[in-house]
């Protein structure tokens, strides 16, 4: 399980408070991440959320990297 600190340094960096951030990662559980409209409606859902604009050509390498599984696994370490 994910410490206080690290939704802390999320907190800090997009202003989107703990119980937000547990509310998506519950709707994301229960979604088809092999879906590429599921994952740009995820992805927009964030913007708009943390207030940041995702170009096409981000959005489309976001989705490229999650459908070939090359995220990383260690996620603490992003922030």
């Amino acid at each position: 399980m994910l410490g206080d600190n690290f939704f802390k340094r999320v907190e800090n960096k997009t202003n989107v408070d703990k119980n937000t951030i547990l509310s998506l990662a519950e709707k994301i559980q229960k979604s088809n991440l092999k879906d590429e409209g599921v994952l740009r409606d995820v992805i927009k859902e964030i913007s708009t959320m943390t207030g940041r604009e995702v170009s096409k050509e981000k959005e489309d390498k976001i989705i490229n990297t999650i459908l070939k599984d090359n995220v990383p696994k260690d996620i603490d370490k992003m922030f």
